[in-house]
């Protein structure tokens, strides 16, 4: 019997394929949570409406619903009490995401991220939903997500370094005990030093060769540089790395102060002073310049038979991520690839160059997948099926030239 639709012995032409049927049935299911989320609502505005309006019972009643919820659904108290919170959020304060989600426009993800962004910015989250509703159509959940971060972080800045300085008073460092002899060591510092940490100890620990897994070998690299203070017992390729953390800065912003605020990979808008600190400090820091009007890259970019160090980071800057659908991976983890290959006419440049995992580097030259460059750094991928998904670079590809412009 033929997998491509149900109870179907031959698929005639114009009857839908299995991914068809893959697509069609997560619509379903996205209409039906929608559903769900409206359905939960009025079973609590029934609940509150029974109490008559005794307030004093609103959250007895809020339990109750809760629990009854959960017992229906066959899932914890928890899981319910964060379905009836984003099917109230939906419903009350966001009727066209939910008619969105409701015709599966959007999928249920979708509408959690925006309920859980737009909800940190309640003074003007009713002007944002329609830019952030309209992004929600166009991506994948992966980018929509850090769109959304970004976002937020936008509205945001006016009180950055404010909320930064006040945030850095509570850091601290605790120890709370494990099981099996073991315990967790936490630290609670500022975001671009912890990931400058998270980026050292991975670094160390892949130029170490054997059987650990890389978390034990971070971990073990974790604690020999803080109970012995050096790094001598480590092999000569494990000594002397430092950390690589990529930091654009609008121009106007770091000479004038009157710009965007400068942000730093993989943790969002840092202070003034604090990007000034690091755009003169030692290599390790990959300073980039932008445009102001633009976002055009002004600094970096050469070509050559393999990628130099200054497009490989160049490439990576713009993508932020891997260039493949529904990846996550950091792009500082993966392969440079050449879309259309060297060794069939492909050249080493920005608009030829992607990086991939090493997961989709593999299936891109060992399966039917297709992959085709397209305009502003995107990477189009056509599925053995048939499909076409275009994964998009998080920042503006920047547009070189030889010689300068006539006038």
């Amino acid at each position: 019997m033929s997998s491509s639709a149900p109870f179907i012995d031959e698929v005639p032409e114009g009857i839908p394929t299995t991914l068809d049927w893959v697509v069609m049935s997560a619509d379903m299911a996205t209409i039906h949570a929608a559903q769900r989320y409206r359905c939960i609502v009025e079973l609590w505005d029934d609940a509150i409406r029974a109490a008559n309006r005794d307030e004093g019972a609103s959250l007895l009643v809020e339990r109750s619903v809760r629990l009854e919820v959960a017992a229906a659904l066959r899932v914890t108290e928890h899981a319910a009490g964060r379905l009836m919170g984003l099917g109230r959020a939906l419903v009350k304060r966001y009727p066209a995401v939910w008619e969105a989600m409701s015709r599966a426009a959007i999928t249920d993800t979708h509408a959690t991220i925006i309920v859980d962004g737009l909800d940190e910015l309640e003074t003007v989250r009713d002007e944002l939903t329609s830019e952030v509703l309209t992004l929600a159509e166009e991506m994948p959940t992966g980018p929509f997500r850090r769109a959304v971060r970004r976002l937020v972080d936008r509205e945001r800045e006016v009180t950055i370094a404010e909320r930064h300085a006040d945030a850095v008073t509570h850091r601290h460092v605790r120890v709370e005990p494990g099981v099996d002899g073991m315990a967790w060591l936490t630290a609670h510092l500022p975001a671009v030093e912890a990931h400058a940490i998270h980026g050292r100890l991975t670094a160390i620990a892949k130029t170490l060769d054997d059987e650990r897994t890389i978390d034990q070998k971070r971990a073990d690299v974790f604690g020999d540089l803080l109970i012995d203070g050096e790094t001598s017992s480590l092999p000569d390729a494990a000594r002397g790395i430092r950390p690589t953390v990529a930091i654009t800065v609008p121009a106007p912003t770091l000479l004038t102060g009157d710009g965007p605020a400068a942000q730093v990979d993989g943790v969002g808008p840092i202070p003034l002073d604090r990007a000034r600190e690091l755009c003169g400090a030692a290599s390790g820091w990959m300073r980039v310049l932008t445009h102001p009007e633009t976002g055009v890259v002004l600094s970096v970019g050469r070509e050559q038979y393999r990628p130099p160090a200054d497009l490989r980071r160049l490439v990576t800057w713009r993508a932020a991520r891997r260039m493949a659908p529904g990846c996550g991976i950091p792009a500082d983890r993966c392969d440079i690839d050449h879309t259309v290959d060297w060794h069939h006419g492909g050249h080493t440049d920005a608009t030829n160059l992607a990086p991939l995992c090493r997961g989709h580097h593999t299936l891109k030259h060992h399966t039917d997948w297709q992959v085709t460059a397209r305009p502003g750094g995107a990477l189009e991928w056509t599925s053995p099926a048939g499909r076409v998904y275009l994964v998009h670079p998080e920042r503006r590809i920047p547009h070189f030239t030889t010689d300068p412009p006539p006038f």
